[in-house]
């Protein structure tokens, strides 16, 4: 696996030959199961980045109120279970692990044992679905570092494209929110804004990325499946310096926002996660509904697509991508499809920032 990947004018973006595979890496950020695991776990995120004990305490705080679990892991068991009864059922044999960057099972962990089971190319699936760097190019940086000092001996490693604008997430996306509007009385449902919300990213990250833009694309498509309602984007769970540019507006200057502009309803949409992990059930559930609640704003949140069949099935077919010559590369909105071949200045980090990551 190539972090560099192939230049963006010297060589295509996409890979049009079909290849054989051993295995399917299921690669997300991983997140503690205990209340011993949450202070190493969060020292693993934040390794080198010169984050004060103090910050750790304060964000160890959150998971604490869910005893220290983060649901993540099991939510990921759930994903790789529903994908193993999908393969199983269209007669695709590709065993699937799971690894993690900051967590048992780690990358390290994982690879150790595909070596063990004689797996010499593998797809990776990263759970997240727009581009970044923290995203996207990171998961590639993480996956290298472990296979590199192994050379030949190592896996060979092809990630899966990003599926934001894929129609397999966006009709799940499209069912969740209507789900959540029904919630709202139906004299009220009119005026009802929608509120999508995905991690904010620091602004030297979002130059160098798709970010942005796929959101909007990807949030744009879904209200097109809706119908005519009100609707915005709004960002959350920052981290890091105060005086370090993130991607606004918050999802609590919204809420305070459309309070004042007489909104009575919201439903806040958590399209750029794609399982209610801690920056859903904490950042979201816990502290913007009581934000809601003290301005008088009835807000509903939108599930998130866990393993709704039709996101489940589009990732066997993003798998099948790979193993079929010329492919089709479905895609819905303006955007068109995302590549298979990351060039060498895609997803950057931009300028380095101090931050505390809770994408679990």
């Amino acid at each position: 696996m190539s972090i560099a990947g192939a230049p963006s004018v010297d060589f295509p973006l996409f890979d049009e030959a079909a290849h054989q595979y051993d295995a399917l890496l299921v690669a997300s950020f991983g997140g503690p199961e205990g209340t011993a695991d949450v202070i190493p776990f969060l020292e693993n995120v934040t390794r080198g980045r010169g984050i004060p004990h103090d910050r750790l305490l304060e964000v160890a705080e959150h998971y604490y109120h869910f005893d220290g679990v983060s649901p993540i892991n099991q939510q990921n068991r759930d994903l790789i279970a529903a994908l193993e009864r999908n393969f199983a059922e269209h007669g695709l044999d590709l065993p699937i692990y799971f690894g993690n960057r900051n967590w048992t099972p780690f990358f390290a962990e994982t690879i150790a044992q595909m070596q063990a089971d004689g797996v010499q190319r593998a797809l990776v699936f990263v759970t997240s679905a727009f581009s970044s760097w923290s995203g996207c190019r990171q998961y590639r940086e993480d996956l290298l570092q472990v296979t590199e000092p192994l050379g030949l001996a190592a896996p060979h490693f092809d990630k899966l494209r990003m599926f934001g604008n894929h129609p397999g997430f966006i009709a799940p996306m499209v069912d969740r929110t209507c789900e959540a509007l029904q919630q709202i009385h139906e004299d009220r449902r009119r005026d009802t804004v929608v509120v999508f919300t995905a991690h904010s990213i620091p602004l030297t990250m979002a130059e160098h990325c798709r970010y942005e833009a796929q959101l909007v694309d990807a949030a744009t498509t879904v209200m097109a499946g809706i119908g005519e309602q009100r609707w915005q984007i709004a960002y959350q769970s920052r981290s890091g310096s105060p005086h370090t540019p993130w991607l606004e507006p918050d999802i609590s200057d919204v809420l305070s926002d459309l309070r004042s502009d007489g909104v009575t309803d919201v439903v806040v949409v958590p399209i750029g996660f794609i399982s209610d992990h801690m920056e859903v059930l904490f950042d979201l559930d816990h502290e913007a509904k009581e934000h809601a609640e003290e301005i008088g704003i009835t807000m509903v949140r939108a599930g998130t697509v866990g393993t709704h069949p039709v996101f489940v099935n589009m990732i066997r077919e993003l798998v099948l991508e790979r193993m079929t010559d010329h492919p089709v590369r479905r895609f819905v909105g303006a955007l068109g499809p995302t590549h298979d071949i990351c060039p060498i200045d895609c997803c950057l980090l931009g300028v380095p920032t101090a931050s505390v990551a809770r994408s679990a």
